[in-house]
């Protein structure tokens, strides 16, 4: 409880400090005064299905909007740090190697470092204490992700941000920064931070952080713009009666094709509602396209439902060469079916090599070839997924299990107790709990940090789960396909 009230007063500071840099949320034409930042058209809540803390409608919001600015002083930068600490900003200019990444980074450790003298003390105690980001994945939970080309990604993240931090490592001694600010734990806490909450601005590749703009929780592109929501929610009549907009501003604001941005003719970063949303729902904000496996990369999150994701799957090797499409073209589909550069090179694959070059204009043209050609390509893939399954050390369904019993085990272990361990757990529980060192004579105590760790376990698990129910997809949209023209043909 103790916790949760600290928690509430320094989220109340911080919006009053954010107020008095002139961020607000209030509408242009608003004359209201108020301590905090919010409370006009957002406000602060928790949403524990779909995100955690994040920002809901203080009202009924229209699509096009404005309703949130943060002016360019509030913007955390590489340069605004650097113009206000003379120290940081001699030191930087002794390490031209470093990215724009790496200075803001270790400019952001060096403003922790200064605890409370910082002027960004109010915005710096809102920042998580880790992430879970494939850079901050253990051995064990990049093993666990099953799929090479996920491991990879992981292996290469984690492998990235050492190297970083080793390169930034005399600059940081240089700040004579705490112990603490020097380690590698504390770099992928900076990076982290840099990776899940910057938002672009033209003048730094690395970005900015935005206070409270960095509130809004993910929506994938095309998700906060569908409209079958709206109707369920009885929106659909948001327009005014006559179904006329009123002005060009209105026009221009219903018709934007960004969430957010700098604005340079009012110096601010505007954000702005992508649809219609009612009193208390969730906004939401598109943080750009991204497959579930970049999201875990760059966010540290995945979603559920991303109309996005794509599952990658090894072709044979003559395959990538013999249609000139791009290698992250050849994937599957949410729903299984191949994409049209992957249905095109299986299908021309089938062909015989003799007759290929007959074929290859309606190969591009992305008809089919003829019924015994499909049918050859839709056993071919699902014969591939079904071997890619088989080989894996667990099934889908065992995925499922394992996250529903962790589910329960979060729940009956509390943060802070200490219980014996029940019997029989799953066989990859326990080896999760072996190599975190969890267990000591056969007690189990569930610190913040082995919490942590066992949720960022559970990502793994639910991102090669994800994958797999992708694979099933394609082995039934695949069995439809042969079914139907086998149907079709046997009538005729």
């Amino acid at each position: 409880m103790e916790e949760a009230e600290a928690e509430s007063l320094n989220l109340k500071n911080f919006l009053k400090w954010a107020a008095e840099l002139g961020i607000s949320d209030s509408p242009p034409t608003s004359t209201i005064q108020s301590d905090s930042c919010l409370g006009q058209s957002l406000f602060v809540s928790n949403f524990p299905e779909a995100g955690g803390r994040g920002l809901a409608a203080a009202r009924d919001v229209r699509k096009g909007e404005l309703i949130l600015s943060v002016p360019k002083g509030a913007l955390m930068t590489s340069q605004s740090l650097m113009m206000n600490d003379e120290a940081l900003s001699i030191a930087v200019k002794k390490h031209p190697s470093l990215s724009s990444t790496q200075i803001l980074a270790v400019a952001l450790l060096n403003e922790v470092n200064k605890g409370k003298s910082s002027r960004w003390w109010p915005y710096l105690k809102q920042f998580p204490r880790s992430y879970d980001t494939l850079a901050d994945f253990g051995k064990f939970e990049i093993q666990s992700l099953q799929i090479d080309d996920a491991i990879w990604a992981a292996q290469k993240a984690s492998q990235k941000a050492e190297e970083e931090w080793n390169e930034a490592t005399a600059l940081m001694h240089e700040l004579k920064l705490k112990p603490q600010f020097l380690t590698l734990k504390a770099w992928l806490w900076a990076s982290g931070s840099i990776s899940s909450r910057t938002m672009h601005i033209p003048w730094d590749e690395a970005g900015c952080l935005c206070p409270v703009g960095d509130f809004f929780n993910y929506a994938a592109p095309g998700e906060e713009t569908s409209d079958s929501e709206d109707q369920a929610a009885g929106k659909a009549s948001s327009l005014p009666e006559d179904g006329m907009l009123k002005s060009e501003t209105e026009l221009a604001a219903a018709h934007r094709l960004i969430d957010a941005g700098y604005e340079k003719d009012v110096s601010s970063y505007c954000f702005y509602a992508r649809r219609d949303y009612r009193k208390g729902d969730q906004v939401l904000l598109s943080y750009g396209t991204y497959t579930n496996l970049e999201l875990l990369q760059h966010y540290g999150f995945l979603l559920m439902e991303n109309p996005n994701e794509k599952a990658f799957i090894p072709l044979e090797p003559d395959m990538y060469s013999l249609c000139s499409w791009e290698n992250e073209l050849l994937y599957l589909q949410p729903d299984g079916k191949p994409s049209f550069a992957l249905l095109s090179t299986v299908r021309f694959c089938a062909v015989p090599k003799t007759s290929r070059r007959s074929v290859v204009h309606l190969v591009y043209s992305g008809n089919r070839l003829s019924t015994e050609n499909e049918v050859v390509a839709m056993r071919w893939l699902a014969k591939k997924c079904r071997t890619i399954l088989d080989i894996l050390p667990t099934t889908a369904e065992e995925d499922g299990n394992l996250l529903s019993f962790l589910g329960e085990f979060l729940d009956i272990h509390q943060s802070g107790e200490i219980k014996e361990m029940s019997s029989p757990l799953p066989t990859e529980l326990c080896a999760f709990i072996k190599s975190k060192n969890l267990v000591s004579e056969g007690i189990f105590a569930m610190s913040r940090v082995a919490r942590r760790s066992i949720e960022r376990w559970k990502l793994a698990i639910l991102w090669r789960h994800l994958y797999k129910r992708i694979l099933w997809n394609c082995i039934v949209h695949c069995t439809e396909v042969i079914n139907d023209i086998v149907s079709r043909d046997s009538i005729q």
